[in-house]
C-alpha cells in the first residue's frame, strides 16, 4: 500500500517535530516515521532525564561541601530507586503526549525503521509513503567501536533506565556522556574508572579548564585514565575485564558494568541512502547552506543527522528544523548562523564554552586578549564551598567583540548563557562591563571577567 504526503520526516525528536508541525500548520499532509517510541533523544534518553540525574546529584554535592559550614551531613545519599522513578516522572509521559500531539494536529505517525525505495519514496513495515520532500533527522546513535566483547557494553539510554546502580562502573571514553554520568554515580557511591583513549578529555573545551575538572572528578575517587584504550571486553560469571593499550603498555580493569561513551554517530546507515543516490558522511547527511541534500533537491537534513557544521545539541536540531520548514514552505531562502552556540557539560561543577577557543581565534589571525583566572577564592565560589572554578574569556582588540568564554563553576551554565547573547547579538565587552547587574548573583561576576 502506497500512501502520498507532502513531506515524510524521519525521526521525532527535536528536529523532526519542528518540521512536522510548520508543515501541517500550513495545510500540507505530513507523515513522522521513527523506530523508537515517539519523543526523540533528549526528552527521552539525554539532555532531560540526565539533567533529573545530575540536579540531585548537585543537591548532595552542595550539602556535602557546606558540611562543617551549617550543615550537618551525616546521612545523607542519594536513594536510586527514588530517584530513577522521579526521573520516569518526566520521561513516562513523553511519548503518548507527542503522539497525542500530533494525531490532534493531523499528522500521520508511523512506527518503524525507515528505507528508502526511491527518491523521496520510504518503506515502513509493509507500507510504502511517498513524498514530496523527504526530511532526514533520525538523530544519532552510539558508535561502533569494533572491539572484542562489544556486546557486552551497556548503552546511555540503558544506564538512564537501570533499577540499581552497580558497585563498579567503568566508562569508555572521556566525552560529554562520561563525566556527567560518572560524576552522578560517583555521588551516588559507585566506583567509577573512566578510560579515554586520547591525551586530554573534553576536547572541544578550554584545555586549562578541562585539566581542573579533571582534578576535581579525580578528588571525588573517579578513576580517570588518559592516553588508554580500550581494545576487549570479556565476561566471566562475575564480572566484565576490559583489556587496554597504554602508552604502549597493556591494562586491564574490572567492572560490574562497562559503558559506551565514546562517542555517536548520525543513526542513518541503514537508510538505504546509497541505493537512492543520497549523498552521506560520517558526520551526517551532506546538506548546502540551506540543509538540503547536495545531491537530491527533494530531501533536506537537520539535527544530529545533518553534515551542517552545527553542534550536535537539541537546541540546534530545533533552530534547523524550523530552518528547513521555512524553506520548505517558501523556497530555500534561510540559512543556519551557527553564532553563539553556548554547550555546557553538567559535571559538578559544570564545564561551558561559547564562541571561539584560543587555538580557533588563532587559527583565524585574529588579534585578540585574554583574561583568565581561577576563582574558588570569588565569593561566588566561597559561598557555595566550590574549590574548582575559573573562566577565560576572549575579546578582539579593536573591535571590542567578544570572541569566545570558556566557565568553570556551580553556576557555569547559566552564565554561558549571558555570554552567548553577547556574542550572537555583538554586544561590545565595554557595554557588558558596564551593565548593572543584581548582586550578588553569578551573572554580576561577567564585570570582573572582562
Amino acid at each position: 500500500m502506497t500512501r502520498k504526503f507532502d513531506v515524510i520526516a524521519i525521526g521525532t525528536g527535536s528536529a523532526a517535530s519542528a518540521v512536522a508541525s510548520r508543515c501541517r500548520d500550513a495545510g500540507w499532509q505530513v507523515a513522522i516515521v521513527d523506530s523508537r517510541p515517539f519523543g526523540g533523544t533528549c526528552a527521552l534518553r539525554g539532555c532531560d532525564p540526565k539533567k533529573v540525574l545530575v540536579g540531585v546529584a548537585e543537591a548532595v554535592d552542595w550539602t556535602r561541601r557546606m558540611e562543617g559550614k551549617g550543615i550537618r551531613a551525616e546521612k545523607l545519599q542519594i536513594d536510586w530507586p527514588e530517584l530513577m522513578s522521579f526521573k520516569r516522572s518526566f520521561t513516562e509521559p513523553v511519548t503518548k503526549r507527542r503522539e497525542d500531539d500530533f494525531m490532534k494536529a493531523g499528522i500521520a505517525g508511523f512506527h518503524g525503521r525507515a528505507r528508502f525505495v526511491g527518491p523521496t519514496s520510504v518503506q515502513v513495515g509493509e507500507e510504502i509513503l511517498d513524498g514530496r520532500f523527504v526530511v532526514i533527522a533520525a538523530g544519532e546513535a552510539p558508535e561502533d567501536l569494533e572491539i572484542p566483547g562489544a556486546e557486552h557494553l551497556t548503552k546511555s539510554d540503558q544506564f538512564l533506565e537501570l533499577n540499581e546502580l552497580p558497585r563498579r562502573i567503568l566508562f569508555i571514553g572521556g566525552g560529554y556522556i562520561a563525566f556527567e554520568f560518572a560524576h552522578v554515580a560517583a555521588r551516588v557511591g559507585s566506583q567509577v574508572t573512566v578510560l579515554h583513549r586520547g591525551p586530554r578529555p573534553l576536547a572541544l573545551f578550554d584545555p586549562d579548564l578541562v585539566g581542573r575538572l579533571v582534578e576535581r572528578t579525580r578528588e571525588l575517587g573517579i578513576d580517570v585514565h588518559l592516553g588508554t584504550e580500550a581494545i576487549g571486553i570479556e565476561k566471566t560469571p562475575t564480572q566484565l575485564i576490559v583489556r587496554a593499550l597504554a602508552f604502549g603498555g597493556r591494562s586491564t580493569f574490572q567492572a560490574d558494568m562497562v559503558i559506551h561513551a565514546a562517542g555517536r554517530v548520525p543513526e542513518i546507515n541503514d537508510l538505504n541512502l546509497d541505493a537512492v543516490g543520497i549523498e552521506w558522511e560520517k558526520q551526517g547527511v551532506r546538506v548546502n547552506e540551506f540543509l538540503q541534500s547536495v545531491s537530491n533537491p527533494a530531501v533536506y537534513a537537520a539535527g544530529d543527522a545533518a553534515a551542517s557544521g552545527g553542534p550536535p545539541l537539541a537546541p540546534v536540531a530545533s533552530y534547523e528544523g524550523l530552518i528547513v520548514a521555512a524553506n520548505l514552505l517558501k523556497g530555500n531562502h534561510k540559512k543556519a548562523n551557527y553564532l553563539g552556540v553556548p554547550s555546557v557539560v553538567f559535571t559538578i561543577p559544570q564545564l561551558a564554552a561559547v564562541g571561539l577557543s584560543e587555538r580557533g581565534a588563532r587559527e583565524q589571525n585574529l588579534k585578540f586578549r585574554v583574561k583568565a583566572e581561577m576563582t574558588p577564592t570569588w565569593y561566588s565560589s566561597r559561598r557555595v564551598a566550590e574549590t574548582r572554578s575559573g573562566y577565560k574569556v576572549l575579546v578582539e582588540e579593536g573591535t571590542d567583540r567578544i570572541l569566545g568564554a570558556h566557565i568553570l563553576g556551580s553556576d557555569a551554565g547559566e552564565v554561558i548563557n549571558l555570554f552567548a547573547i553577547a556574542i550572537r547579538a555583538g554586544i561590545r565587552a565595554t557595554d557588558l562591563k558596564h551593565t548593572l547587574f543584581a548582586y550578588p548573583t553569578s551573572g554580576s561576576n561577567m564585570t570582573r571577567m572582562l
